[in-house]
């Protein structure tokens, strides 16, 4: 006879890793790419994770169909997209509503670093340290060298990298332009969010999205997900209350481990067969950072081939899956002339067809942006152990 307790226990169908790996590739325009802007595609994944130049660029020309480096480059200069820290305190490329939005959402988390550096802040009155600092980069947009030399000037008592990690903490600072251009360079310069999109300071910095907007734009892109996965995502805590208010508009379901997860009860989740083609991501690509459990896109037995240390590999996906990493090198980068180097890991083989496939998806990411100076492209597969040797 079933127990009481049995009987309250809600029903959740279970969902199987490999079709979580489907809904989330779907969600993330990599199952087939999407014939939508570059501006909506960064809108529809809460912004792409931008450490690094380029990354941004080789994420959309994975998901975007007939992508070309110039879209992005064009919203970046045209100041409807930016580069700020936000999700999990880290700098993301996102649209200048976003940039307003999710930077107060993220705040608590941002402003918690400060307790790293309190020695080096002792006896700053941070209030004026925000104020001044908003002064010296609206006035005009300073280089982070010349903004630490500032601060440490008013506050010679001061830690100087302490007094900068405060204005970067404490302010909704966007890198401007020209670095984020493809093409470009240049040094970290920076500005207010409201000073560079034009906002008010007064609504710029009291707008911002709801938690429960927050949760439904994440499982847009990442569901189906648990309370913890969201957690991980944007690592923010005590999300289970917001989850529980929308329990009523959305669908539960566990995993394979009895896992609760959430969804939109309209989200595409594709039959578990459809076929995945090969797709290469950069370095920190959110797809990888966005789960507590991330089964659904690595295998245990690859979960620490996609790092080296703290910095991460470029990495491919085959039939869905973390299968190895890549590099490229064009006529400016190295004595290769665009070349791309795959490496997958030594315990994965793949099929002809599926070598093929992988070499079409190459050259396809080479055509788009490899530099003009490359003379030809190439894709070459490597012996796993030399490669990661050479990296």
């Amino acid at each position: 006879m079933a127990s009481k307790t049995a009987d309250r226990v809600p029903h959740h169908p279970v969902l199987t890793t490999r079709a979580l790996n489907r809904a989330t590739l779907a969600r993330q325009l990599l199952l087939r790419r999407a014939a939508m802007s570059a501006k909506d595609a960064v809108t529809h994944l809460v912004g792409l994770q931008a450490q690094n130049v380029k990354p941004p660029y080789v994420q959309l020309a994975a998901r975007l169909d007939g992508f070309d480096p110039g879209q992005l480059s064009d919203l970046m200069a045209s100041r409807e997209v930016g580069r700020m820290v936000t999700l999990r305190s880290t700098i993301h490329t996102h649209t200048a509503e976003d940039c307003l939005a999710l930077r107060p959402f993220a705040q608590p988390l941002i402003e918690s670093e400060l307790r790293n550096f309190r020695a080096g802040l002792a006896g700053v009155d941070l209030d004026r340290l925000a104020d001044y600092s908003r002064e010296l980069v609206e006035e005009q947009p300073l280089p982070l060298k010349e903004l630490k030399a500032a601060l440490a000037e008013r506050w010679p008592d001061g830690d100087p990298l302490a007094l900068s990690v405060a204005a970067r903490c404490l302010l909704p600072l966007v890198q401007v332009t020209p670095r984020g251009l493809w093409g470009r360079s240049g040094q970290v310069t920076l500005t207010t969010a409201q000073k560079w999109f034009g906002a008010s300071g007064a609504s710029g910095e009291a707008a911002g999205i709801t938690p429960r907007d927050a949760v439904l734009r994440y499982l847009a892109a990442f569901g189906p997900a648990s309370v913890k996965d969201m957690q991980t995502w944007c690592r923010l805590t005590r999300l289970a209350p917001v989850f529980e208010g929308l329990r009523e508009r959305l669908v539960t379901f566990r995993d394979e481990n009895g896992v609760e997860l959430f969804d939109l009860p309209d989200a595409p989740r594709p039959d578990p067969d459809t076929p995945a083609p090969p797709r290469f991501l950069p370095e920190f690509d959110n797809l990888l950072l966005s789960h507590a459990d991330r089964t659904r896109v690595v295998p245990l037995a690859y979960r620490k081939r996609a790092w080296n240390g703290n910095q991460g590999h470029r990495t491919l996906l085959v039939d869905g899956f973390l299968a190895g990493i890549w590099r490229l090198t064009d006529g400016a980068e190295g004595d290769d002339h665009g070349t791309l180097t795959v490496q997958t890991f030594d315990t994965v083989t793949l099929t002809r067809a599926q070598r093929g496939a992988v070499t079409e998806e190459g050259e396809r990411l080479l055509g788009s942006l490899s530099s003009a100076t490359a003379p030809e492209h190439t894709v070459r597969f490597a012996d796993f152990t030399r490669f990661t040797d050479a990296s």
